[in-house]
């Protein structure tokens, strides 16, 4: 990613559903709110929000580890948004947990615990939000075994 400014434009299809314009090249995206006031026709704020997290931590590990020319693959990752109310009763994203798994085990991998100390500092979005949302990162490899 580079410096400068990212522009989507979202219009509305019908109620609570828009169709998100993300730009020349890449495909629209229908989001609604869920139930009761959307149809959960599409995804949500929310867990749009929660996929940008978990995208930009996953595609940072996986950057990360290439430098060292290792490969992960494939990278899987598991993001949970607690939504709850806040002092003013209103909604919330309280906290995010996520959860990277590599697709090989850690044994294969050189430079490890290097990558492990820094890549979380390199993910635009993760470290955009956590100033107002928790964000905790655990990352397995693909037997399972917790590594951070």
């Amino acid at each position: 990613m580079s410096d400068g400014s990212v522009s989507v434009r979202l219009v509305q299809a019908q109620d609570y559903q828009f169709d998100v314009d993300f730009g020349v090249g890449v495909q629209p995206l229908r989001v609604d709110e869920p139930p009761p006031l959307g149809h959960g026709d599409g995804p949500s704020p929310v867990q749009l929000l929660a996929s940008a997290v978990g995208n930009c931590l996953s595609a940072s590990l996986l950057f990360a580890l290439r430098k060292f020319k290792q490969q992960p693959e494939p990278i899987r990752s598991e993001v949970t948004a607690e939504v709850g109310r806040n002092a003013e009763g209103r909604l919330r994203v309280l906290g995010m947990k996520v959860t990277l798994t590599l697709g090989v085990p850690a044994a294969q991998l050189q430079h490890l615990d290097r990558v492990l100390g820094g890549f979380e500092a390199y993910c635009t979005v993760t470290q955009s939000v956590a100033g107002a949302i928790p964000v905790a990162v655990s990352v397995r490899d693909a037997d399972g075994a917790v590594l951070k």
